[in-house]
């Protein structure tokens, strides 16, 4: 098995159990937040699914000057609507991934936008991972401070 497709196994993984807490998000509490200072749940799941839209466009080098999402002004209608919404983003993302090759994704060098260093393009991608990952036990946060029952991501 290539460095690619294991990289994608634990996305898919990672992605499953945020969607497993993302749908126990009821409608009224979509704008809940624990502080004026934070993201809304509902911003924070958006948060993780458009940077997927971002992360392709780094992880192919592409140009970030100007960067804007698709889900710019697009407004807030429910959890199922910005996950379908996302899934052709997530779709080209793990499709860009999935035709790297060890090699390349060994000696290929990304220079992170927001803070100029540069990585090998292996150890960027279990960054991304983890940046969702870190978002996923946020969120078990904020369902427990909104009093509701977390799932059992853990199978």
């Amino acid at each position: 098995m290539s460095q690619a497709e294991l990289i994608i196994i634990n996305f898919s993984e990672i992605r499953r159990r945020s969607i497993m807490l993302w749908e126990t998000l009821p409608e009224s509490l979509y704008h809940w937040k624990p502080d004026e200072g934070a993201m809304s749940a509902i911003e924070m799941i958006r948060h993780v699914l458009q940077a997927d839209y971002g992360w392709n466009i780094i992880i192919n080098q592409g140009d970030m000057t100007h960067y804007k999402t698709p889900w710019d002004n697009r407004p807030f209608i429910s959890v199922s609507d910005e996950i379908a919404f996302a899934a052709p983003y997530r779709k080209a993302f793990l499709d860009s991934i999935r035709q790297f090759s060890d090699l390349h994704l060994d000696q290929t060098e990304i220079i992170h936008p927001g803070n100029g260093k540069k990585k090998p393009l292996r150890k960027y991608l279990l960054r991304i991972g983890y940046h969702e990952a870190v978002h996923a036990g946020q969120f078990l946060s904020y369902l427990r401070g909104m009093d509701i029952d977390r799932p059992q991501i853990w199978d």
